[in-house]
């Protein structure tokens, strides 16, 4: 809150965990709003396992990389539309509106997926819910933000990024749970609808935000609030410091108008707003471009080619990933209020890097090791069984299975009955051939080849996937939920949503499409790229606000600030005329 009588250094994990015990009702609200986040993890986590039965069901999936791209994006295109609109209802009708909203639209979303009987129906639910997740994305760490004391505000917001990779986790796991199951795809993306109906019912019971209740002059509502979340000795002094900002913010509105288009030309007008939105976009577009949702959307596709052909075992691995991902916002909780936001996103993106980079030549060494093609092995099938790229190539000496995989769409692999690493025959993928090599006991290849490689690619997903959470999984949110003030709060949040689900659908409708032009390693090696630039902008752009008030974060945007090495905040000297 704008107030508050908290010392900044006390803000940490173990104060909130006290604060919580004492007045419950702090967590109860953000436990709730957070279930948000939930919904964004379940969505982000289920189609990368559901996508590989939609394939089995729809041969125009399996065989088309675009429409396998198109079904996973969809729901990223649907949640820029979300998160713009969610930036003019949060100001505009309220945030536990606009979470209501979004559970119905994630609900219908996931109920239109579970029935779909081709694949564009599928698309038309992953809109929907990509709709309710955009929403939802910027909302919940918003109210959560708002409804919580300023010394504990990083903590608490840390506990939607913690339901985020919580709901990536569960995802994994229901995913798992249904691949022998009648319908395997229909219930993993059916399940997601649960968590919007308990979040509704949850929120219908829960008030607004306190601030958004007092800058729409409810102010009786918004002190009741106040003093069920402050001791009450604090509560005057925070309805003191809410009504200067607003009053100073009304003021400042002036002749500016209320439309969207005038709000946002006044934001980009205020010096204050702009550098937050500089702050606030580059974290946004550097969290998707460090290449995670590569590894949520299409991580058991990434186990694959990285030679566990089987859908289970794909799954199964893929478990390490996302557990580990939960496992890195619980140290995001414990550490975001001690050490800082700025820095921790920093020490993560090193590890990013670096992990992007060993990634790219392990895939680079997989791709060499492949085992060769055998022209006894494939005619060992029948001429008419053979991929017909192999037949008609001039000189098939130096063929290996990586070159099978990436002469057609119509080719796969099937490893050698005797050793899976010897050599192999190319085949036509129909589903007749895959059974006469399937009754061999041999293994059916399509995304990645035999390796011996392919443990140590996991356990580098599993390092990348530790550099990342802490920081720039949860961090970014936190970031853009206390960097505005709070008359542009919405907007500004919404504009940097939007350019986070931009950033996202770019990655995630051109993953595949990367891996056919450049493979694996240079696609990995493009992220690592990607993720230099991040990291520069973040040490240029972004301010230490651990532990201030959203005053004091606003005074200290309105200064400036020059970054140093050792990523603490160094006021810039230039007077705000030269800006």
């Amino acid at each position: 809150m704008e107030g508050g009588i908290s010392k900044p250094d006390k803000t940490e994990f173990t104060e909130c965990w006290r604060t919580s015990w004492k007045t419950p009702y702090i967590m109860r609200l953000a436990l709730s709003a957070g279930i948000g986040g939930l919904l964004f993890g379940y969505d982000t986590g289920v189609i990368s396992g559901a996508l590989l039965y939609i394939r089995d069901d729809f041969k125009s999936v399996d065989r088309q990389t675009w429409l396998q791209e198109t079904i996973v994006s969809m729901a990223v295109a649907g949640a820029i539309i979300g998160a713009a609109v969610g930036g003019w209802m949060n100001d505009k009708y309220g945030r536990k509106k606009s979470i209501l909203l979004a559970d119905f639209l994630f609900f219908c979303g996931a109920i239109v997926m579970c029935a779909a009987p081709a694949p564009w129906m599928i698309i038309i639910g992953r809109v929907l819910v990509g709709l309710g997740v955009g929403m939802a994305s910027m909302t919940a760490p918003l109210y959560i933000s708002e409804a919580s004391p300023a010394r504990i505000r990083g903590a608490l917001v840390s506990t939607n990024g913690l339901l985020i990779t919580g709901g990536q986790f569960l995802a994994y796991l229901i995913n798992l749970a249904f691949t022998k199951a009648p319908g395997t795809w229909r219930w993993m993306v059916g399940i997601a609808g649960v968590p919007a109906l308990i979040q509704f019912i949850l929120m219908l019971s829960l008030p607004e935000s306190p601030r958004w209740l007092y800058r729409n002059d409810k102010v009786k509502e918004a002190k009741a609030i106040l003093e069920k979340i402050y001791p009450p000795s604090e509560v005057e002094e925070e309805i003191k410091a809410l009504q200067s900002s607003i009053e100073a913010e009304k003021a400042e509105e002036g002749s500016t108008g209320e439309g969207f288009f005038s709000k946002l030309k006044s934001a980009w007008g205020n010096v204050v707003v702009r550098r937050g939105l500089y702050a606030g976009i580059s974290v946004q577009v550097a969290q998707q471009f460090v290449g995670i949702n590569t590894v949520m959307y299409y991580s058991p596709t990434i186990v694959q080619l990285a030679g566990f052909a089987s859908n289970k075992t794909a799954l199964a691995l893929s478990l390490i990933t996302s557990g580990l991902n939960a496992v890195g916002s619980i140290v995001s909780m414990f550490f975001v209020d001690r050490f800082g936001r700025r820095r921790l996103m920093i020490i993560s993106m090193f590890g990013i890097i670096i992990c992007l980079i060993a990634l790219s030549v392990m895939f680079h060494e997989t791709s060499v090791h492949a085992p060769p093609v055998s022209s006894l092995e494939s005619l060992h099938f029948g001429r008419n069984s053979t991929c017909s790229s192999f037949l008609q190539a001039p000189d098939v000496s130096s063929w290996n299975c990586m070159s099978c995989l990436k002469a057609s769409s119509e080719c796969a692999f099937c490893a050698n009955g005797d050793n899976k690493y010897h050599p192999g025959a190319c085949l036509a993928i129909t589903d007749a051939i895959q059974g006469s090599c399937l009754k061999e006991r041999r293994t059916w290849y399509t995304q990645g080849c035999p390796t011996k490689f392919g443990i140590f690619a996991v356990l580098l997903l599993g390092l990348y996937i530790i550099s990342y959470s802490p920081g720039m999984g949860t961090v970014p949110w936190i970031v853009n939920s206390e960097i505005y003030p709070l008359r542009y709060r919405g907007v500004g949040g919404g504009i940097a949503a939007v350019s986070n689900w931009v950033s996202n659908l770019i990655v995630s409708e051109t993953f595949l499409t990367l891996t056919e032009a450049l493979g694996s390693s240079g696609t990995f090696l493009l992220f690592a790229g990607f993720s230099f630039l991040g990291l520069v902008a973040l040490f240029f752009l972004v301010p230490e606000t651990k532990g201030l008030q959203f005053e004091e974060v606003e005074k200290m945007l309105k200064k400036g600030f020059k970054p140093n090495i050792c990523c603490c905040n160094k006021p810039a000297e230039e007077d705000d005329s030269k800006v």
